[in-house]
């Protein structure tokens, strides 16, 4: 027990990675992976929580974070006649867990393996008497771990600096995606971190049922009931070796891949059925946010014109 509160630091304990000037930091994938993957870790486990104590919603809407002034939180969970909260704060790098009946933890990030945070946030849920009982205890659908949580002593790294770097890249788009979402008078999500690919997504609907494609699973039927044109970031994987923006339409309509993107930046990627807009050539741009918002516009166009979605209806 002494060992897992020794990983919970005091608030402030490390108050040395502070918002930078630069709104667009880089994040090359080769020297950040180890940690980014040791991040995807410690959010499944926290995502998990959310998805089984929060009430159910279409599109699996109740399982991803949001972007907060600090990090990612989950928002308020109900538990019983009161709430909880588990928000990564990505500036003083803890995880904090709060009460709507009683005190505040702060677990540090750094230095622990995926194993020891595990454990320990268990501990301290249960000390705070949220008895919850985990479910599905190993990562869900990640190419670099099938390690049960509670044995995965591997992955472990932690570097602040690319931490905060991906924080503050969304808290940018997400500014732009929640300007979006603005613009757009039909169902929508939130902006929302999904833990499945650690990716910021936004998705718009058209209102109308799609078939169901043959082969697919729970999570997918769930969250392609309806036609969507999907829009979203991520920092990059096995495949995609850099952060992206990307954008797509399921399904697919005849005709989208032949459509105009832009920024000239844009391009359809047939393989992986969507359009990319790779986030460094954006950096330096004199208007980054202008660019994504274009990116995503015409995507946004391409979809519905191919689609036959009543655009005019649809957007403010």
């Amino acid at each position: 027990m002494t060992l897992l509160r020794s990983f919970f630091g005091r608030r402030g304990d490390d108050m040395t990675d502070r918002p930078g000037k630069d709104l667009f930091p880089s994040l090359p994938l080769e020297e950040w992976e180890d940690t980014k993957n040791t991040l995807h870790l410690f959010l499944q486990i926290v995502g998990k929580i959310r998805l089984y104590c929060f009430p159910r919603k279409n599109h699996w809407w109740h399982v991803p974070f949001y972007v907060s002034t600090h990090g990612l939180t989950t928002g308020p969970i109900p538990y019983g006649d009161t709430l909880f909260e588990l928000e990564f704060d990505l500036i003083n790098h803890n995880l904090v867990i709060k009460t709507g009946s009683g005190p505040t933890r702060f677990m540090a990030l750094k230095g622990i393996s995926v194993s020891e945070f595990y454990m320990a946030l268990l501990t301290n849920l249960s000390d705070l008497h949220l008895d919850i009982k985990y479910q599905k205890p190993f990562p869900y659908d990640v190419p670099f771990s099938s390690e049960p949580f509670e044995s995965d002593f591997v992955h472990a790294s932690y570097d602040k600096r690319y931490v905060h770097n991906f924080w503050r890249i969304l808290t940018q788009v997400d500014s732009v995606f929640q300007e979006f979402r603005g613009r757009f008078t039909g169902k929508s999500t939130p902006p929302h971190l999904f833990w499945h690919h650690m990716d910021l997504a936004l998705t718009r609907f058209s209102g109308r049922t799609a078939p169901v494609r043959e082969g697919a699973g729970l999570v997918e039927r769930e969250a392609y009931s309806h036609e969507v044109i999907s829009f979203g970031f991520w920092a990059g994987d096995e495949n995609m070796r850099a952060p992206a923006f990307y954008g797509y339409a399921a399904p697919v309509p005849e005709g989208l891949f032949r459509e105009p993107l832009a920024p000239d930046e844009a391009a359809w990627n047939e393989t992986a059925g969507m359009a990319v807009m790779m986030y460094d050539s954006i950096r330096q741009a004199d208007d980054p946010r202008g660019k994504i918002m274009e990116f995503l516009d015409s995507v946004y166009q391409a979809g519905a014109k191919c689609a036959g979605w009543d655009v005019d209806a649809l957007e403010l």
